[in-house]
């Protein structure tokens, strides 16, 4: 099928920052491809299936976003079914929990594959689409808090969203000409299994009570909550609309007042 309407691919969509990405990308009137590993294609379904008994249009794509070809067969399917491609949100992501003197070559290797090949195939792939149809284009990737400070745990994690930002730095520079904008939303403690995992492996590894992680942080949030996959939804919806069409290269923060960049 074509459509006139604008359309946007959510990778990493099956739960999470991801589901909700999607979900409110679907109610502002896009057309979104959902895609995950082929094991999350349950979960896609799922957040397919409430986006259009919302009356939102969406499609599901399985796909490993660390290999360049199920990307390019990602955005091909993607621009077959809706006529094109103006949004991409490479918000796919890993993040193993583990001390420096843990971390393996290995662990890095899986993180960088994922979290930073993953950014640069989709971001390859869209802004081939998006120069040729010669409308512009948004990518916006999934960065972090991570991405601007060091922090306990996360050594491959945090490597691999300062790369991420200096990619989409370097990419928001040379795609300008094109009227594409590339940038960042970087969440901060956000209720999501991924956030659930690091709390499980710390306190597990502490001896303390699952959840004290997690419980841990509020104090240094201003805002005094911590947010919920929505909260950061709201700000992808504003880099994705006509109104960021003057923002870009840019890293934008949501962590209820945590880190001030």
């Amino acid at each position: 099928m074509t459509t006139e309407r604008r359309t946007a691919i959510v990778t990493g969509a099956g739960q999470g920052i991801g589901r909700g990405i999607a979900m409110r990308l679907a109610r502002d009137g896009l057309a979104v491809t959902l895609n995950d590993l082929p094991g999350g294609l349950g979960a896609l379904e799922a957040t397919a299936g409430e986006i259009e008994a919302a009356g939102g249009t969406c499609r599901v794509a399985t796909g490993d976003v660390s290999r360049p070809e199920d990307v390019e067969a990602l955005d091909s399917d993607h621009a077959a079914a809706f006529g094109g491609l103006d949004v991409m949100v490479a918000n796919a992501g890993i993040a193993v929990t583990a001390r420096f003197e843990d971390t393996t070559a290995e662990i890095l290797d899986r993180t960088l594959a994922i979290n930073v090949r993953g950014v640069f195939n989709c971001y390859k792939a869209a802004s081939a689409r998006m120069i040729e149809q010669g409308r512009g284009g948004r990518l916006i990737a999934a960065g972090s808090v991570s991405a601007h400070k060091g922090g306990e745990w996360q050594s491959a994690y945090v490597a691999s969203k300062f790369a991420v930002r200096g990619l989409n730095q370097t990419v928001a520079l040379e795609l300008g000409k094109h009227g594409i904008t590339a940038n960042l939303y970087s969440p901060g403690v956000v209720k999501t299994p991924m956030w659930d995992a690091i709390d499980e492996v710390v306190t597990t590894t502490e001896n303390t009570p699952r959840g004290s992680q997690f419980a841990k942080m509020l104090p240094n949030i201003a805002l005094g909550r911590n947010a919920e996959p929505e909260d950061v939804a709201r700000v992808v919806s504003f880099l994705a609309s006509e109104d960021s069409a003057y923002v870009t290269g840019q890293s934008i923060v949501v962590d209820g007042g945590i880190y001030f960049v």
